[in-house]
Order: C-alpha cells, then sequence, then structure tokens
C-alpha cells in the first residue's frame, strides 16, 4: 500500500506501519486480552519482517493471542461491503479477511496461529514469523519452491503451508 498517492511504499514505511499496527494491538492486549483464556502471558506483540511486496506492505504480527499474516487493504478493498481478499505472493495466492482496526484503517488478514499456547517464549514466536514471511517470499522460480509446488495446489493452504515451513525448521 501507498502512504502517499505520489510515492511507492519502501521497506522504512512496511517498518513504521508494522510498528503502528503493534502499539494498536498491544493496547487491544492491555485492555480487551489479558485476561481471556487465549491470552499466552509469554508472548508480546510483535511486528516481524514487515516489507513491500509487488506494492504491497506485507508482514507477520504476532500477539499473545495470534499470529496472522498482515497488510493494509484500504487501497486493495477500498468497499465495505467485501470481507474478504485473494492476494498473490511468490509463494502463490492467500486468502484474507478485511476488517477495520481503530487507529489504522482497513487491514487484510490471515490466521496462522490461535491460540499461541505453541509457543513457549517470544524468540520462537519470532522465529516461525521470521520462517513464515521468508517462505512467503521465496522467488516463483527458485529450486525451493518448485519442489513444494509439485505437492500443492495452486491455492495455499494454511496447514499445508505451515507444515512445510515448521518441517524445514526442523531438518
Amino acid at each position: 500500500m501507498k502512504p502517499h498517492a505520489q510515492a511507492p511504499a519502501t521497506d522504512a514505511d512496511a517498518a513504521a506501519w508494522g510498528q503502528r499496527l503493534a502499539h494498536v494491538y498491544r493496547d487491544i492486549g492491555e485492555r480487551a486480552m489479558r485476561e481471556l483464556p487465549i491470552y499466552n502471558d509469554g508472548l508480546d506483540v510483535e511486528a516481524v519482517g514487515f516489507r513491500v511486496s509487488n506494492g504491497t506492505i506485507i508482514g507477520i504480527m504476532v500477539t499473545p493471542w495470534f499470529m496472522n499474516v498482515v497488510m493494509p487493504a484500504g487501497e486493495l478493498a477500498p468497499a465495505a461491503s467485501a470481507s474478504t481478499l485473494r492476494s498473490r505472493f511468490p509463494a502463490g495466492d492467500i486468502d484474507f479477511i478485511l476488517s477495520d482496526l481503530n487507529h489504522v484503517g482497513r487491514i487484510a488478514s490471515c490466521s496462522l496461529f490461535s491460540p499461541m499456547f505453541g509457543f513457549a517464549d517470544v524468540a520462537s514466536a519470532r522465529a516461525t514469523a521470521e520462517a513464515v514471511i521468508n517462505e512467503l517470499m521465496l522467488p516463483a522460480d527458485g529450486k525451493e519452491v518448485t519442489r513444494r509446488r509439485e505437492t500443492a495446489t495452486s491455492a495455499i493452504d494454511r496447514r499445508s503451508f505451515m507444515r512445510a515451513v515448521l518441517t524445514e525448521q526442523h531438518e
């Protein structure tokens, strides 16, 4: 997404947007989530790997209650009636859920994990988020992508995608 109509977004813009989003989720965590049974006290809110891909900001939002692939959706899906968005990345297509978030605007999210009790600490959640965003950005003509596509469908199945990422981490 472009922060200004004249200038394309940069990775610095992406990092700043991710930090703004993290600030909003920290506030939500303190106000509304901390006392809920899905809140993992061992984790923090963190924006991981925010960058620009095809002119759109993309990254992973880690919170004590979820991990999502997120991107701003205002220019991608401005119609208030739309509830989903499919976006293409080097690793394939991903389906996102659209929502509006106070102080941020319209965002697109794809859930990776919720709740977050499978993560013992911040380091393990961050490592998984970094692996996911890196996997998502693998070049379409890369050997690893070619190997995985031989057994995958054209649209990414979230469970298969995460299974492949986590398997690669442990090999």
